[in-house]
């Protein structure tokens, strides 16, 4: 090639599509193999082995679904099956059809809804509907040939894909009708279009199978299904011509056995600890799920609300006012329906990225023992307040950082507009403090003063700066009730930290709150931003609270 020379690179070729992709299996002139299953895990277990296509065995998923194989799940609960089946794998199915579950019109409408779910092909019987399983029973009635031609006529002018497949399974041998009659329906329904014939019987010996094949002659690709005659070498299957060999039952039937196993193992040993090392592993389940594959989409398309910024949870007081419930443990793990109120909050901060936190613990700081979350102890709580607490995390300060208090509860969407909100230090007030049962019952903790009341007006977007707050403050003069959260950015957790160095070194860190630390701030020329929110928030103090709770959560 010379230098002038324009090398023209061939466009790259479409991936192969799952129809095209199993017509090749079924046309090639090497033998081929599938295997069963009957739900979107087992499906893509099948694909992970290296199998080149799945049967979606008609058995094996109404057992799933636990009823009989007699056509007692609707076909469009099958499809849905079919569909998570479908979406779990990159590898063609195979669907056992049935009878097509009616007449020619049911067909139709099968074939076009499998289509649309990227099913690549379908096998129908040629028996009466409802069906019943070909190893039940024996002399099981037989379709008319011309009705059952026309049913895979329809299937074929109703596919979406030119390489979409029709099989006709032939029942002749499993009702007793013999040889002749099998390659009489045969001939008839490769005629009318089928684009391969599966051979079905249920001897022990393949000889009824390997006679068919023989005067069958190759007219069309030929399908079976050993169930019955497992024991025949599979070289003899491939000296045959057979062009699909169908593995029809075993996944769900070692399903079934593991189960049973697992099950009585542990119903019988009351324990987990015999059999834990036996089974995949939870992670195992998490790999083949693709979880992975989420964490990594979310990385790209979700909002990163609270990427960079951690946390640190104030969660060191007991909470005398609740009684007994805290005789073991702190407020912030008595739990609102089923849950401690401080895992609540820290699912909230996990589900807005936000993974490093950090508790202050005191009080019954044993019973606080959530995993993923650093720790540390004010030993000192019963004699300190909250910024002493603050200042134990105070190497926590060195990012982004969300402070909050343990005991809290508040709906999502305060977090995701305190995340939002501009400034290096902003604090969440609630402007309907007024309103609060507690603020009736005289029991408001902080009230705020913003340079500005809350507006209504949804437009009016302009920022709130805080004037003072704390106890002292007057409810004339109050615009709303500090909730307890804080948000503040790697200047303001540099900022905050400073300020408790400078409280420890003056004397006044031990017994200071929060408020406290932000009056100081303002007085030092930070501007700390107010984000009103309108009640949906809760601080949990006694028994009345925690109802309270029980009712919203």
């Amino acid at each position: 090639m010379t230098a002038n020379t324009v090398r023209i690179v061939p466009p790259a070729q479409p991936p192969q599509s799952k129809t095209s992709r199993f017509r090749q299996l079924l046309t090639d002139p090497e033998m081929a193999f599938i295997m069963e299953a009957h739900n979107g895990l087992s499906a893509r277990i099948v694909e992970e082995v290296g199998f080149k296509g799945v049967w979606a065995s008609g058995l094996s998923i109404s057992a799933a679904l636990g009823v009989r194989d007699n056509n007692e799940a609707s076909w469009t609960q099958v499809l849905e099956v079919l569909e998570f089946m479908s979406d779990s794998t990159s590898i063609p199915i195979l669907v056992d059809g049935d009878t097509g579950y009616g007449n020619f019109n049911n067909m139709r409408r099968l074939v076009t809804k499998l289509s649309q779910r990227g099913i690549a092909a379908v096998c129908i019987e040629d028996k009466l509907f409802p069906k019943t399983n070909s190893f039940i029973g024996r002399a099981q009635p037989l379709a008319d040939i011309d009705e059952f031609c026309g049913k895979i006529k329809a299937g074929k002018d109703s596919q979406l894909d030119d390489d979409f497949c029709v099989i006709a399974r032939i029942e002749a041998l499993i009702a007793g009708w013999g040889v002749d009659e099998a390659l009489r329906r045969g001939e008839a329904y490769h005629a009318a279009g089928a684009d391969a014939v599966l051979i079905h019987s249920k001897i022990a010996e393949p000889d009824e199978i390997f006679a068919f094949c023989k005067e069958w002659g190759n007219r069309c690709p030929v399908v079976i299904v050993p169930t019955m005659y497992y024991a025949t070498p599979t070289q003899q299957f491939r000296d045959h011509d057979i062009s699909l060999v169908i593995w029809a039952n075993h996944n769900m039937r070692a399903a079934m056995q593991a189960m049973r196993h697992i099950s009585e193992t542990i119903f019988h040993t009351e324990t987990l600890a015999d059999v834990e090392d036996t089974i995949p592993t939870v992670g195992e389940v998490f790999k083949i799920t693709g979880n992975d594959e989420l964490a990594a989409a979310e990385a790209r398309y979700l909002p990163k609300r609270g990427a960079g910024y951690g946390a640190v949870v104030l969660a060191a007081s007991r909470g005398k006012r609740l009684g007994a419930l805290t005789d073991d443990r702190p407020k912030c793990m008595v739990d609102v329906r089923g849950q401690p109120v401080l895992r609540r909050q820290l699912s909230m901060l996990n589900g807005a990225g936000i993974r490093d936190v950090t508790i202050v613990r005191g009080y019954k700081k044993e019973a606080i023992d959530l995993v993923s979350v650093a720790t540390v102890d004010n030993d000192r709580y019963a004699e300190t307040g909250e910024l002493y607490s603050l200042n134990c995390a105070r190497k926590a300060l060195n990012q982004p950082t969300l402070v909050s208090y343990g005991d809290i509860l508040f709906r999502d969407y305060m977090l995701d507009a305190l995340l939002k909100a501009e400034g290096d230090i902003v604090i969440v007030a609630d402007a309907l403090w007024q309103d609060r049962e507690q603020s009736e019952a005289g029991l408001v903790r902080d009230l705020v003063v913003g340079d500005r009341a809350f507006s209504t007006d949804y437009l009016d977007d302009a920022p709130v700066s805080l004037v003072a707050a704390g106890r002292d403050v007057g409810a004339d003069a109050a615009t709303g009730e500090w909730v307890g959260l804080l948000k503040l950015s790697e200047a303001g957790a540099k900022a905050v930290a400073a300020e408790l160095a400078a409280m420890e070194a003056d004397g006044s860190l031990e017994k200071g709150d929060v408020p406290v630390l932000l009056n100081r701030l303002v007085t030092a020329g930070h501007a700390i931003r107010v984000q009103y929110i309108t009640g949906q928030w809760l601080d949990i103090d006694d028994a009345l609270d925690l109802a309270r709770a029980r009712n919203i959560v």
